[in-house]
């Protein structure tokens, strides 16, 4: 699909930012060991003391949500992360990839299964995920990323102090600046559905920032909300007629059915604003969104800082990433007959 892109300068804020719109059963892909760490370490398992890199690789428990391209990026970014700074799946580390299809249930049973291995280290990717993980455990080190918001999703005690066992990283989008640019994309724009899964929290905390930005651009805001991916098409469709564009926050479920959304958008010349980039290249119309890749990158930052005990889950800020990326689809606009504003054809100039 072509597609016009153009990477922003990214920087890595280390500390949590103060305000929101500042930022921006499973398969196992490699078994998990059944060695211990190895003497005089700490017992495996626990949070206050890092897990051992002399003899045993250290086991690091992966359980994530389903599979789409932002959580996969996600993913890959975290295992090159730790690849980069010396610990390879396989070598030093050893990975337990656990995929649970979309079903809390098999989060849950998931969880378990990492606390029974008494795994080193978790990563949780994507907030059921992570709160299922969260539950099972209050020892083991865990570190989420592709959670919006981790203390709204009571992960932590605050994203600036967690203080207990769990951090992160948060893939909090530009909501504002999304907004803006569904304005200046479909400036004749009065009417915007705001598409989600009302189950999850992250979803709906993004699309009530984004409702607060549609006041102030004079743009009235319609829920049109699924619970799961079998409602996408009815949902969509009973919108048609009723709103000049959609809005889709990073959510998991319709990330996830993005085609599907496309499939009654695109013939009904409605642009789609998503939260992410991998969403514009399942048939979204643009985004000003961050990489899940870095975000897993900066996350893996963190885990290192646990595998050599340089800090713990309790002391570290959630981090956020400001790698954001303005991406549009060329070939979908082409195809609803809307043109490309030349000031954003400027930016993707540069």
């Amino acid at each position: 699909m072509n597609k016009i892109r153009k990477k922003l300068t990214a920087v890595l804020l280390a500390a949590a930012l103060v305000t929101a719109l500042a930022a921006c059963g499973g398969n196992a892909s490699s078994p998990a060991s059944s060695s211990q760490p190895a003497a005089p370490a700490p017992e495996s398992g626990s949070a206050s003391a890092a897990p051992s890199t002399a003899g045993t690789p250290v086991k690091i428990g992966v359980i994530q949500l389903m599979e789409h391209a932002a959580l996969d990026a996600a993913y890959q970014g975290f295992v090159d992360g730790l690849a980069e700074a010396g610990y390879k799946d396989g070598q030093e580390i050893q990975i337990d990839f656990q995929n649970a299809q979309g079903e809390q249930a098999n989060c849950q049973t998931i969880a378990d299964k990492f606390v029974s291995d008494k795994v080193d280290l978790v990563l949780a990717i994507a907030t059921p995920a992570a709160q299922a993980m969260a539950n099972a455990t209050q020892d083991i080190p865990i570190l989420v990323t592709a959670v919006t918001d981790p203390a709204d999703a009571k992960l932590v005690a605050s994203n600036e102090a967690p203080g207990g066992n769990v951090t992160g990283t948060s893939d909090m989008n530009p909501v504002e600046e999304q907004m803006k640019l569904l304005k200046e994309m479909v400036p004749e724009a009065k009417t915007v559905g705001m598409l989600y899964n009302s189950s999850e929290a992250n979803s709906k905390l993004q699309v009530d920032m984004a409702k607060k930005v549609a006041d102030t651009l004079g743009l009235a805001c319609v829920d049109y909300t699924v619970s799961n991916a079998n409602e996408i098409q009815q949902v969509v469709e009973s919108a048609i007629g009723k709103v000049d564009a959609f809005y889709a926050p990073t959510d998991n479920v319709i990330a996830n059915g993005m085609v599907t959304v496309a499939g009654v958008t695109e013939p009904a010349k409605i642009p789609v604003i998503c939260g992410e980039e991998n969403m514009v290249d399942n048939g979204g119309t643009a985004t000003y969104g961050l990489s899940y890749y870095n975000l897993g990158k900066l996350t893996a930052t963190q885990a290192v800082d646990i595998i050599t005990g340089k800090s713990k889950p309790a002391e570290m800020p959630i981090l956020y990433l400001t790698d954001c990326v303005l991406a549009i689809n060329e070939e979908s606009c082409q195809k609803m007959g809307l043109t490309i504003p030349d000031e954003l054809k400027a930016q993707l100039a540069k």
